[in-house]
């Protein structure tokens, strides 16, 4: 229990700070905040419950994350904390950050594109390569380093990259 002087609003944002500084073990460029994989943090007597959603169900970073929460949130005083996995509603990547997006890019991953331009049935889906900007691409396969990620190649530059998949 923390100090019990501090009312419930600050508690949660201490408590949403902490486990908004946890990065994702796959793409550790990226914090769960960046990602929309932290939904929610919720104080009840004291007791700090985190709410996360997978981007994928069967995610295997997501032990990890729980275990990287509960380890930030002791560091900043908060014991006997509850992790709970979120499935409803589904993770989308419009819950990415701006933030977030921009890191991919400069950590050499295109980031996902907005729901709004997610290619129609037999449409043609351009992604922009991370290295060059060019939109003459291809992709490789639809499996990447990790599962939320296909491998795509720029025909301009030459250069492969990941391509984080829309959700």
């Amino acid at each position: 229990m923390v100090n019990a002087v501090l009312d419930d609003a600050e508690l949660r944002r201490r408590a949403w700070d902490a486990a908004a500084s946890v990065v994702d073990p796959e793409i550790p460029v990226l914090t769960i905040a960046d990602l929309g994989v932290l939904r929610d943090v919720a104080i009840s007597d004291g007791r700090v419950e985190v709410a996360i959603t997978p981007t994928y169900s069967g995610c295997p970073a997501m032990n990890m994350i729980a275990l990287e929460i509960e380890l930030a949130l002791e560091r900043e005083g908060f014991s006997n904390s509850k992790i709970r996995t979120v499935l409803s509603p589904a993770w989308t990547t419009d819950w990415m950050s701006e933030g977030g997006r921009r890191k991919l890019r400069e950590y050499g991953i295109a980031p996902p594109q907005a729901s709004g331009s997610r290619r129609a049935l037999f449409g043609v889906q351009q992604v922009a390569c991370p290295q060059c900007g060019s939109t003459d691409t291809e992709v490789l396969s639809e499996f990447g380093s990790t599962s939320c990620k296909a491998l795509w190649r720029c025909k301009s530059c030459r250069e492969p990259f990941d391509y984080f998949k829309c959700h």
